[in-house]
């Protein structure tokens, strides 16, 4: 079906649709990190995970809940497509709180070209909020949650953005001082098929960090929120929250108000974080 551009725009509550220019992008990105949530619940429940356009459409616009990066950025790269802008996919390996060999290509990402400049653009990363960046050697950008991010070429995996910032802005990874690895890529063409492949490793693969760890998390104003199975944490400008939920209601609750992610109480039990009463 066609893309319906203002049901999208009235879900991440944009009443003007942005233009295709730096400010757009930088707009848009950030408008559909606060308003939809990163999560991966379907998987663990045993879902499968469609990410042709139709189906992402439905899934988080039509029935409002969330997503992966394989289907938030098929939405935003849709949105995108919609709105003018000249945009292709890329993948990613993830290093962000990783040791050892080279992880796998798990996460996908927009690069975008504006007057003949290129960017990065990514609405699907669950861990931490970058902007936009323009693609070059030292480019740098700050997060609205006091994060900074760098660009650096890799002799190895071609891209790598750093990032250097608060832990408590992340949805747990983050950790140690100055700039981290957070994910590597190339800008080698991405087809229908990579995609395809690399959503049901991630899917399905047992070692799979979505296959072993409920995750949800969502951009704030000034910071970040997440909910890694029952650890919950939140840091919006000076105000920082976390702690341990052992309640399947007060889960259920915490996803709902906060996620805005809605799941029946069996659906929760079904998540096998809280013994059965």
């Amino acid at each position: 079906m066609p893309f319906d551009l203002s049901a999208y725009l009235a879900r991440t509550g944009l009443a003007v649709a942005p233009p295709p220019t730096a400010e757009g992008l930088a707009l848009l990105q950030r408008a559909h990190r606060l308003t939809i949530p990163f999560e991966n619940l379907d998987v663990i429940l045993g879902r499968g995970i469609a990410i042709d356009s139709d189906s992402v459409f439905a899934k988080l616009v039509t029935a409002r809940r969330g997503g992966y990066c394989f289907e938030q950025n098929r939405l935003f790269g849709d949105a995108l497509d919609a709105l003018g802008f000249v945009a292709r996919p890329l993948l990613a390996r993830v290093w962000l709180g990783i040791q050892g060999p080279p992880p796998p290509k798990t996460h996908t990402l927009s690069l975008v070209t504006i007057d003949g400049q290129c960017w990065i653009a990514d609405a699907g990363f669950g861990g931490s909020y970058a902007p936009p960046m323009p693609l070059a050697e030292g480019e740098t950008a700050d997060a609205p949650d006091g994060a900074r991010f760098r660009l650096m070429r890799d002799p190895l995996h071609g891209w790598m953005l750093e990032r250097d910032g608060d832990p408590a802005t992340t949805d747990g990874r983050g950790g140690g001082t100055g700039w981290q690895p957070q994910y590597s890529f190339s800008l080698d063409p991405v087809f229908t098929n990579d995609l395809i492949l690399s959503n049901h490793w991630t899917s399905t693969a047992p070692d799979s960090r979505f296959r072993n760890v409920r995750i949800a998390s969502i951009v704030l104003p000034q910071g970040f929120a997440s909910l890694t199975d029952a650890a919950y944490r939140r840091r919006n400008g000076d105000k920082e929250a976390s702690g341990e939920i052992g309640d399947p209601r007060v889960y259920r609750m915490r996803l709902s108000l906060l996620f805005g992610i809605d799941l029946a109480a069996e659906d929760v039990a079904a998540l096998g974080l809280f013994p059965a009463a």
